[in-house]
């Protein structure tokens, strides 16, 4: 017999995972994103609509969701097994936009909270005919939390007929053309005791009802097939089929029903006989009532759920290691394209290439036809345009680099920076200031009569930092001016402050452009504390 083992321990351990998967971040596009997107929210729902619910309170009522394709039945299927008319059921499609969850009046506790389908807002309007508990007053309508997207409700009909201890619940066709219905209708499934696949004998062998029938071998849940609207003439041939498909597909000892198709199946207005879905409505009844097959039922489906978590978490995390390799090839694309830019400009610094073109021409005509000011805005400009030139760069072999790397469509591609040129000029300028200031706080500790002009000094300075060979008469100069050993310490400062400047700038700029990518917090962290939860779970099981 299966049984369920609902130690705190174990709840603990499924609640630390749930938290686990909830916390899995997936934002770049890989190949195998999609799916894993899809495996994280399957997750989600199975965890919070089922699993932890179920062993919570393993004596809530058996909840049995009917399931299947658009005109399969449903609907009709449903009233008829409660024997009344709860869920709309017609020719047009998709018909089933809310769900409709019947059970017992005395089980409607059950569902009135947020037990279960935490997410849907409940609506229940009993019949004239229906005593409405005290208890249930203040909720004739109760809303879970807030949906920031849109409403979506599950309605509840409380129906005598039934036997306490069942609910069943309609859901959205599989197939809907609404991407909401198709969604909703997984989340459905998901939460149920029992699995309840209704097709038709001219759909059984579409491909959109066998995957939710091979989903459920996979989880090894609880499951019943309906096979409905079956004409008299083709029944025995339609049904002989149908189930050497299921003995083919591993599903030959699946309990299957056949309903025969009848005037009242129609245009999906009225009821069948009670005949006509007795079979299965006695078998429902039978797992929701007698303790040891309810507890087979219920605890295959809630085993079968565990067990895939050993399959499915490994997956989620292995797609989260590709994430975060993914963010680190791109993170690195960036960061060597900076520091080879880096050590260009060092280079080229050493060369002399700020010391060009206007630059050159105003140190060729300093201090006779060119003022120290004119000399520093001439350098500090020419200094910008090598570090404006490093930056379009390296963002041009960033972009390179990352056009062939898929995970890149999450974040932009760098493009030319019109800003770029602006903040560069700044920080340039604030740098000038700096040497300027500590020029004239050198020329201050001097003990020299008249003292040497600190814009001259600071000129001669930044041409000797920045020139490289060219201006090598700069610092013989600077020497002149304020003393060899003056000069040597403005010398030594002042190429500490040339190194950091450049740090700061290329830094500064490589972090914008790594900031989109950092923003999606793409993290290694996640795929261990999945192991990790998953093995503590293993542990309790």
């Amino acid at each position: 017999m299966v049984t369920l083992d609902v130690r705190p321990q174990l709840l603990d351990a499924l609640s630390a995972l749930r938290d686990r998967v909830a916390s899995v971040r997936l934002p770049l596009p890989l190949p195998g994103a999609p799916r894993a997107r899809q495996t994280r929210a399957e997750l989600l729902a199975q965890l919070d609509d089922y699993l932890v619910p179920r062993l919570k309170a393993p004596e809530a009522p058996m909840l049995a969701v009917v399931g299947g394709s658009t005109g399969a039945g449903k609907s009709t299927l449903v009233n008829s097994l409660v024997g009344r008319q709860v869920s709309e059921a017609g020719v047009l499609r998709p018909t089933t936009r809310t769900p409709v969850l019947v059970c017992h009046p005395d089980d409607h506790h059950w569902f009135a909270g947020m037990r279960v389908l935490p997410d849907l807002m409940r609506v229940w309007v009993p019949h004239e005919e229906e005593e409405v508990p005290p208890a249930a007053r203040s909720r004739l309508r109760d809303r879970g939390p807030a949906n920031t997207h849109a409403t979506r409700e599950m309605r509840i009909e409380t129906v005598s007929s039934l036997p306490r201890g069942l609910a069943i619940l309609d859901a959205p066709d599989i197939d809907s053309l609404v991407v909401e219905n198709r969604t909703l209708a997984a989340e459905l499934i998901c939460a149920a005791d029992v699995w309840v696949m209704v097709t038709t004998a001219s759909r059984y062998a579409d491909a959109v009802p066998w995957h939710l029938l091979r989903t459920a071998k996979q989880y090894k849940a609880t499951l019943v097939t309906v096979l409905d609207r079956v004409p008299h003439q083709v029944l025995t041939e339609v049904s002989r089929q149908y189930g050497a498909l299921l003995t083919k597909a591993g599903l030959g000892d699946v309990p299957r029903f056949t309903v025969p198709e009848l005037p009242e199946s129609a245009g999906g207005g009225g009821l069948l006989p009670a005949s006509a879905v007795a079979p299965l409505f006695a078998w429902l009844a039978h797992h929701a009532q007698d303790p040891a097959a309810r507890q087979y039922a219920v605890g295959r489906t809630a085993l079968g759920a565990l067990d895939s978590l050993g399959r499915r978490m490994p997956e989620l995390a292995s797609a989260v290691a590709a994430q975060h390799a993914a963010a680190v090839r791109l993170t690195s694309a960036v960061e060597d394209a900076y520091k080879r830019e880096g050590k260009r400009v060092r280079n080229r610094l050493d060369h002399g290439a700020v010391l060009a073109g206007d630059a050159l021409t105003r140190w060729r005509g300093y201090p006779l036809d060119t003022s120290a000011d004119e000399l520093l805005d001439s350098l500090a400009e020419s200094l910008a345009a090598l570090l404006q030139c490093a930056v379009a760069a390296a963002d041009e072999r960033i972009a390179e680099a990352w056009r062939r790397e898929p995970a890149a469509g999450a974040v932009a591609l760098p493009a030319p920076d019109r800003e770029a040129g602006e903040r560069i000029g700044m920080a340039v300028r604030r740098w000038r200031r700096v040497l300027e200031e500590l020029a004239e706080e050198e020329v201050g500790k001097l003990d020299k009569q008249p003292a040497p002009d600190p814009d001259g000094v600071a000129a001669l300075l930044v041409a000797a930092l920045l020139g490289g060979k060219r201006a090598r008469p700069a610092g013989e100069k600077l020497a002149e001016r304020i003393g060899a050993q003056a000069a040597l310490r403005l010398r030594d400062r002042g190429g500490e402050l040339v190194g950091d400047h450049l740090d700061q700038v290329l830094r500064a700029e490589r972090n914008r452009r790594l900031a989109p990518l950092e923003a999606l917090e793409v993290t290694p962290e996640p795929q261990a504390e999945l192991i990790a939860a998953l093995s503590v779970l293993q542990k309790e099981r």
